[in-house]
């Protein structure tokens, strides 16, 4: 099936609306896109913020009438002006099948890599992690869980107890237990993310409890591993602290360069924390628990 999209150039206080509108006239989908490299690395929970410059994109079947939707799009907008915008033709591809092509196995220091499902492993004899992308959510290329990985792949794991706080898909939770690891728990606020890491672990033919924060028993760790967001790793510091014994482990990471300090000094009381690792403007902090 042939697409064209409609690339509306929106405020951010507008684009809400204007989506409401795009998906009355038809629109098969329609998605918000930065138009002024301006990332948002932390909103506020429960929020959904937009760039000052938001591109919105509308998708129609290619044999829609186009000057019939811009007609629609103003009477449903009035009296708003409709926004400047252009129309595109969107090549009919595979998408799924484009993405599984680009999408290869990634190694992470010298024995881990992350395979898709659909790729033989390069190194049969390595600490092979095999993901479908359909239930992770993650898959090991952002800087922040590639900071972790390569912090496990140096580690000493075997025999040790682990918790994946901010689990995810389970990537680190799954490296932590084919490493060696003889327990390993993961916790996340998502329902999804607990199921994503048990598909993601059997998959692996790994043990890995799951569990909500309220749930998670408290029980302390060898090693405690949290790639979330500097504000939340903030406000858990006392929480993550509890979860660990005298000479555990904590790795901390999803935290900028300019966020490392004043997320260092909140573990300062119960951890010896080391430099910071960077990657990009991103950063591992890691520490051991005093005894």
């Amino acid at each position: 099936m042939a697409w064209i999209q409609f690339i509306f150039q929106s405020a951010p206080d507008t684009a809400d609306r204007l989506s409401d509108v795009l998906s009355e006239c038809g629109a098969g989908a329609v998605t918000f896109q930065d138009n002024a490299d301006q990332p948002i690395y932390e909103p506020e929970i429960g929020t959904t913020p937009l760039w000052s410059s938001t591109n919105v994109i509308a998708l129609f079947d290619a044999e829609s009438d186009t000057d019939n939707i811009v007609t629609m799009v103003s009477e449903l907008l009035a009296p708003q002006s409709i926004p400047s915008y252009r129309i595109e033709a969107v090549e009919d591809k595979d998408w799924v099948r484009e993405w599984m092509d680009n999408f290869h196995p990634i190694s992470f220091g010298e024995k881990l890599w992350i395979c898709p499902s659909w790729h033989q492993p390069p190194q049969a004899d390595a600490i092979n992690i095999m993901l479908d992308p359909g239930l992770a959510f993650g898959t090991g290329t952002h800087p922040t869980t590639a900071l972790c990985l390569n912090w496990l792949d140096q580690a000493d794991i075997k025999d040790k107890y682990v918790i994946d706080y901010g689990c995810g898909s389970g990537i680190l939770a799954i490296a932590a237990a084919l490493l060696g690891a003889k327990k390993v728990i993961g916790v996340d606020t998502d329902p999804q993310a607990l199921e994503a890491t048990q598909a993601n672990a059997q998959r692996n033919g790994v043990q890995i409890d799951t569990f909500l924060p309220d749930d998670c028993p408290n029980e302390s760790c060898d090693i405690l591993l949290a790639n979330i967001l500097a504000g939340p790793l903030q406000t858990l510091a006392p929480r993550l602290a509890s979860l660990t014994q005298p000479g555990a482990d904590l790795v901390l990471s999803g935290i900028l360069d300019i966020q490392a300090e004043i997320v260092s000094q909140s573990y300062q009381t119960t951890f010896t924390m080391q430099s910071p690792v960077q990657k990009g403007e991103w950063i591992r902090l890691t520490g051991q628990r005093h005894d």
